[in-house]
């Protein structure tokens, strides 16, 4: 029993929500009137029957009622949650995958405390959105990502060329990402082919969904089949069911065509897509309507914020939506399109590009600016330089990964937001470290 209060996730049985306490209750409760069945008959047999001398000692009688009774009630809990431990372990064995080293008390914890957190909604694609949603999927299962369909490169690339399909390597990364099947699941889904005619460079979670579209009958099917197939915790939905192609004009007005070529040019002026007018995903209209919390990246302004928010529909979503709203700047520069831009320079391009019609609570910026950049990568820390930007203000919080710094840390990142989303509801913040520090926030203009 000892050892059972120890464990860090004991405490999760006490937690609301988790549908525990009260039967635990009810069962000492009916031991209780059980014991005092007990007492009245013993009683009666103590007052007519004369014991042997060795009950005397059996029955503690040498030390005084009340901690005679003390010690009993505290025998009794502990024989009784050693029992219900076991018996629970018992009867659920028949569901535990001893390889992912599940505990039922996380079972129950994931299945009931995690669907009552804050329903969140993050737009954006490629590795950026998957580092968020493996941060955000240990506060609430109510996730819905919002993933661009406009990879052209690689795998996906030759897939949509091949077979005329939806590109799914942004889908199959986030998939990955909310997956709570068992680990090897999920790295099989990620494995890439390294030989083999045809098969080199591909992805198994790409040949995996595009399959799955063929059995299911179209791609949105198909996403939403694999992700109960690896028990995704939320959903991912593609921003639009249409194809489309990024394109991007420079600054000497050459009009480049696909995301992976967008990298390979200059100085980046203005992104758009090809059809101008293609319509959003109905259900992810829907999911943002009904959103806690927005959240738009992270990842390549140009690449993955852009695209999406110029998808018809989602910017409106946004601007009516009742949520918090939340845009996360770059941690790094890009040489392509962004470089040596400041955060209000983020924030202005991402305006421009949409006229005004989106407006964003609060933009999220990095304060961890100190560290020094290989040249190699061509690139810097994207410096805070105003504290309101458009009506916006900015929040300073250390969201990136110490060992990779031009990327977000998934929990750094997932911590701040969730702040963002209770301090606006002026709720104590669940599990949360306090990813932003007070004189931070005083500069920022909270609290």
């Amino acid at each position: 029993m000892r050892g059972l209060i120890r464990d860090p996730s004991f405490i999760k049985w006490f937690y609301f929500g988790m549908h525990i306490k009260r039967w635990l209750l009810l069962l000492l409760l009916g031991v209780a009137i059980m014991g005092l069945g007990f007492g009245y008959f013993l009683r009666e047999v103590y007052v007519q029957y004369t014991f042997p001398s060795f009950v005397y000692y059996m029955t503690l009688q040498f030390f005084p009622r009340v901690v005679r009774g003390v010690l009993f009630v505290c025998a009794s809990l502990a024989l009784i949650g050693f029992a219900v431990w076991k018996l629970n372990t018992s009867l659920l064995s028949a569901f535990l995958k001893p390889e992912r080293n599940e505990s039922i008390v996380d079972i129950i914890y994931n299945h009931r405390y995690l669907r009552r957190g804050p329903k969140i909604v993050a737009i954006g694609g490629g590795t950026g959105l998957s580092t968020l949603l493996r941060g955000l999927k240990e506060y609430t299962g109510n996730i819905t990502a919002i993933v661009s369909i406009a990879d052209d490169g690689g795998s996906s690339g030759r897939l949509q060329r091949e077979l005329g399909v939806l590109p799914p390597g942004d889908i199959r990364k986030n998939i990955a990402a909310l997956a709570d099947a068992e680990p090897l699941m999920s790295q099989l889904f990620e494995y890439r082919f390294a030989e083999g005619d045809g098969l080199e460079g591909h992805s198994f979670g790409n040949l995996f969904i595009v399959a799955m579209t063929e059995v299911a009958g179209n791609f949105e099917e198909a996403v939403r089949e694999t992700s109960r197939v690896l028990a995704v915790r939320g959903q991912i939905l593609p921003a639009t069911l249409s194809a489309l192609t990024i394109c991007a004009r420079t600054d000497n007005g050459e009009i480049v065509r696909g995301e992976s070529s967008i990298t390979d040019h200059g100085h980046v002026k203005e992104v758009f897509l090809e059809p101008p007018t293609i319509q959003a995903n109905p259900d992810a209209i829907r999911a943002m309507l009904q959103a806690d919390l927005i959240v738009c990246r992270p990842g390549s302004l140009m690449t993955s914020a852009l695209p999406n928010l110029r998808v018809d529909g989602i910017p409106r979503a946004t601007e009516v939506s009742p949520a918090l709203e939340v845009y996360v700047s770059d941690g790094p520069t890009e040489d392509f399109g962004t470089d040596a831009f400041k955060v209000s320079d983020h924030y202005k391009t991402l305006k421009e590009h949409l006229k005004g019609s989106t407006s964003f609570d609060v933009v999220l910026a990095n304060s961890n600016v100190d560290a020094v950049l290989p040249e190699s990568w061509h690139s810097e820390p994207v410096k805070i330089d105003e504290l309101t930007l458009n009506g916006a203000r900015v929040m300073k919080a250390d969201v990136v990964d110490e060992d990779h710094r031009y990327r977000h840390d998934s929990k750094k990142l997932a911590d701040a937001l969730i702040r963002l989303y209770y301090e606006r509801n002026q709720m104590p913040a669940v599990d949360t470290q306090p990813a932003v520090t007070a004189p931070e926030a005083q500069k920022a203009g909270v609290g």
